[in-house]
């Protein structure tokens, strides 16, 4: 057994079934222990961008890391955006990542670079093997760092001599392999977050019955079903309000879900719907900032004099935190008789934001995922969609573009039964299109949306936010994407899928029922 085989057998061992890889020489006895060992899934992308933001949409829906398999520092660097975004959302991810044999280093070859550094920026843990007997239980403990609560990013990095070399010791690692006719080892049980201290929860409760305008944020493990139920029954008990985080990785809503509003991402309407707090009670959120810095405009978006308090860290457990602050607060048994929220009414006609949004609503099935990426076009999508049918909504957690068409790959693997809706703005979706062709090449069940504005539009409303209004011709030739305009349908077929444009409410709905109705994906431009 080489190094290779062992590291296979390490991650199965452990728990990881599946590999999003783009391989290179330095990875090529990786690739041929696929089936010497079997049982590994390992699904190929075209850009190591997608198999990173794959890696993540995999992680948030089944809870569980998957791998990567980049090529050396320059294949590291390809990912090094969607790793970003999976760090953010706090996903457990595991890179494996080639690099030189040891001995070749000396040489500086072409493809050398500081692998470990590069990996550093968006890992919590990087690790070089230094031998092939020490692959396996540096796998093994890679896994166990991802796992850690509430999910992390592991750099493991691969020389091409310690996945060659032969094995001469047994790992020492009780949850790693291995002898040449043993299984692997059952996967270590996951870990656990840490409880909230009893003092956290007290000290919200005295907060919630002390009076003053108070505010409930949700995010990270506050945003599944019983969660949000116990922040929808302390907010009654208390008048206290509940929103959510500008962008969160995960949340469950729909029709019989509390799904409270979002902090909005303009600066001024985000300043406006906070500044009647006193008190701002944190459950698995961040404080509140903006996104950016603007001219002659806070970076706190809380009001001064607002106190802050956390609840629950994002590594503690917020949803038992929130159970015991009902309890605490006397409304563990409180009923919420909020009416339910109307389905929005669609308008035939042209595409525009609020008939979109309604469209979506009705055609979303039972238990789907949807992955937005929407930008300017969906600002209002997660209002009009609180009535649609229970599914999970995840969205760009780290804000580096280019997140909504790999995180539906890895969404759709962790979930075959599923179906998984993509919407997609056009400049975002142009950063990682090679996701369509993973998507044919596994026959996975994702309808994407595309709105095609054609420009960078949320950027040319930046332009007035950051004091740089009235914009000359190449400014704005800057954000424009016509000259020419990409034809999303042609370029999904050559990628090998099925497609369609529309411009119509009509149009959009048909072609909605057809692509979630059909098994494999399909592709929706819409025109605006």
């Amino acid at each position: 057994m080489n190094g290779a085989e062992s590291l296979v057998k390490t991650l199965l061992g452990n728990g990881v079934e599946v590999c999003f890889a783009n391989p290179g020489t330095s990875e090529m006895h990786f690739v041929a222990a696929l089936d010497r060992v079997g049982g590994l899934r390992c699904v190929l992308v075209l850009f190591e961008g997608v198999a990173a933001g794959a890696a993540d949409g995999y992680a948030r829906m089944s809870g569980r890391p998957a791998a990567t398999l980049l090529h050396l520092g320059p294949g590291l660097g390809n990912a090094l955006s969607a790793l970003h975004n999976a760090n953010k959302a706090r996903s457990p991810v595991l890179n494996i990542i080639g690099d030189h044999a040891t001995h070749h280093l000396q040489f500086n070859a072409p493809l050398t670079s500081d692998i470990a550094g590069m990996a550093g920026t968006v890992s919590h843990w990087v690790r070089a093997a230094a031998d092939a007997d020490s692959v396996a239980a540096d796998a093994a403990r890679a896994v166990a760092e991802a796992g850690r609560k509430p999910g992390r990013v592991a750099s493991l990095i691969l020389p091409a001599d310690c996945a060659w070399d032969e094995v001469t010791a047994p790992s020492s690692e009780s949850t790693s392999p291995f002898s040449e006719s043993a299984p692997p080892s059952s996967p270590p049980p996951p870990s656990a977050f840490a409880p909230a201290p009893s003092s956290q929860v007290d000290t919200a409760a005295k907060i919630l019955r002390g009076g003053g305008r108070a505010l409930l944020l949700l995010g990270g493990g506050a945003l599944s079903q019983r969660p949000l139920a116990n922040a929808a029954r302390i907010a009654a008990a208390t008048g206290a309000d509940v929103l959510t985080e500008v962008f969160n990785s995960r949340m469950e809503r729909g029709a019989g879900i509390f799904s409270p509003e979002r902090i909005p991402y303009p600066v001024d309407q985000a300043l406006a719907a906070l500044a009647p707090y006193r008190s701002i009670i944190l459950a698995g959120a961040a404080p509140p900032v903006a996104f950016f810095a603007y001219p002659g405009k806070p970076g706190v978006l809380s009001p001064p004099g607002c106190s802050l308090h956390h609840l629950a860290t994002p590594e503690q457990d917020c949803a038992q935190a929130l159970e015991d602050l009902a309890a605490a607060l006397g409304a563990s048994g409180v009923k919420v008789n909020a009416a339910a929220p109307a389905m929005p009414t669609v308008t035939d006609g042209a595409l525009t934001r609020d008939n979109i949004g309604a469209c979506i609503a009705r055609c979303i099935p039972d238990r789907a995922i949807v992955v937005d990426e929407s930008q300017t076009t969906g600002f209002n999508f997660l209002s009009q969609t609180r009535a649609a049918r229970p599914h999970d909504w995840l969205r760009n957690r780290g804000g580096s573009i280019g997140a909504g068409l790999p995180l539906a790959t890895g969404a759709a693997i962790a979930c075959p039964g599923r179906k998984v809706l993509a919407l997609e703005s056009d400049g975002s979706g142009m950063y990682t299109p090679q996701s369509l062709w993973t998507q044919a090449r596994e026959n996975l069940d994702v309808t994407t949306v595309v709105f095609a504005n054609h420009e960078y539009a949320l950027l040319r409303a930046e332009l007035g936010n950051v004091g740089a209004p009235n914009p000359g011709r190449r400014a704005v030739d800057m954000l424009s994407l016509e000259r020419p305009r990409i034809d999303w349908p042609a370029l999904a077929r050559g990628m090998g899928v099925d497609g369609c444009a529309v411009e119509d409410v009509k149009s959009l709905r048909r072609a909605l029922e057809h692509g979630l109705s059909t098994d494999g994906p399909y592709l929706i431009e819409a025109a605006l």
